[in-house]
């Protein structure tokens, strides 16, 4: 729950869910909601999948997921299990066998499909090697693949639909004594797919993986996620997500993360705020901006930075923010420390200055932090 007391019209109660383990993830529950990314790399190679998973990771990914289409990925997979620094998901379509050799490669958890894993006899010797192998299932619907009875009930994709197909796996899984399992109800239209999701919300206290599928590309599929996605946690739905774009994978865990980050839901490095720049600002905003996005990436530790052009909002954003910075005029700006005035800087060496600042912030409250657990 993101509780405010202050300001209460900031407060988002999550839907009451049960909890999974996603290998050493918790999803669901009171945990905090995960972000996920995919691979795009050939499963076969070991070396550049385990290089994406490692950059994903680093981009603050909880969990990553790689497509396991044949015995040969699934081979890999053995290792990629092995040195992945986070829990890897195995992603079964079709080829129900691929899933019990995904579970024995290491796998944290399966996700299969519905629509296209084959009838229930297949379904059951999945869900006895995710048994055997500790894994966790997700149930993946999606309105892109139902099975065809469902279709030639409904006459197209819904959410009727697609919530009908997640329960009957639910229920399969069930009769066979396996509870560890998440559910997804994706789709690329924003509107079915927040249909489905909280339909599927109110039918089931299973944790639910949230996205919108197929979104498009970095700035397309961006707004659309933030729309889909952004109502549904607002709502309280949802306990893992993953933004699906046409874009390096660890674009997509940035953008999930500043999903999260703008309600409140998760903190993890540096909040810029900052204004579109005019014809008063002081300095080159865009142009600031651009660079401390690029150097502060390294930082994990949550804070908040202010970059404002003018005095308009300036001094009022920085009372805000941890540090912030205002443009003056003169070819120097004046430096906001906790909210208050602290210093003049000038333009030129605004950004290494700045830059030093939240450096030096963050190893106080990383050491700070430390010591509060040592004592503990």
């Amino acid at each position: 729950m993101s509780l405010n007391p202050i300001r209460p019209w900031r407060n988002i109660e999550r839907r009451k869910s049960r909890q999974i383990m996603v290998g050493n993830v918790p999803v669901g529950g009171d945990a905090p909601i995960s972000v996920q990314t995919m691979t795009n790399t050939n499963g076969h190679d070991v070396r550049a999948t385990l290089d994406q998973v490692i950059r994903a990771a680093d981009a603050g990914a909880d969990i990553v997921r790689i497509s396991a289409p044949d015995q040969e990925t699934t081979r890999a997979l053995r290792e990629i299990c092995r040195e992945s620094p986070v829990p890897i998901v195995a992603d079964i379509h079709f080829h129900y066998k691929r899933a019990i050799e995904a579970a024995e490669a290491g796998a944290a958890c399966l996700r299969i499909n519905p629509g296209n894993i084959g009838d229930e006899s297949r379904v059951r010797e999945v869900i006895k090697a995710a048994k055997d192998h500790g894994c966790s299932i997700r149930i993946g619907v999606n309105a892109g693949s139902l099975e065809r009875h469902l279709l030639e009930k409904y006459g197209e994709p819904c959410p009727d639909a697609m919530v009908e197909s997640g329960l009957d796996h639910i229920k399969i899984l069930q009769d066979n004594d396996f509870h560890e399992f998440k559910i997804s109800v994706k789709a690329s239209d924003v509107f079915l797919s927040a249909a489905a999701y909280q339909q599927l919300a109110d039918a089931t206290d299973a944790p639910i993986h949230l996205g919108i599928t197929e979104a498009g590309g970095f700035v397309g599929g961006t707004v659309k996620s933030a729309i889909g996605l952004g109502n549904l946690l607002w709502m309280g739905i949802g306990d893992t997500i993953r933004v699906s774009l046409s874009a390096d994978p660890v674009e997509e865990v940035k953008v999930g993360f500043e999903i999260l980050k703008s309600l409140g839901l998760r903190t993890r490095g540096v909040q810029i705020i900052s204004c579109p720049s005019c014809a008063r600002q002081g300095f080159d905003v865009i142009r600031t901006v651009e660079a401390l996005e690029k150097r502060l990436e390294h930082i994990k530790t949550p804070m908040s930075l202010s970059i404002i052009g003018c005095v308009v909002n300036g001094p009022g954003e920085a009372l805000m923010t941890d540090i912030g910075f205002t443009g003056g005029g003169a070819g120097s700006g004046m430096v906001y420390l906790a909210g208050r005035q602290s210093h003049k800087m000038t333009n030129e060496q605004m950004i290494d200055h700045i830059v030093q600042l939240v450096e030096d912030r963050a190893e106080k409250i990383e050491a700070e932090a430390g010591a509060q657990t040592a004592a503990e």
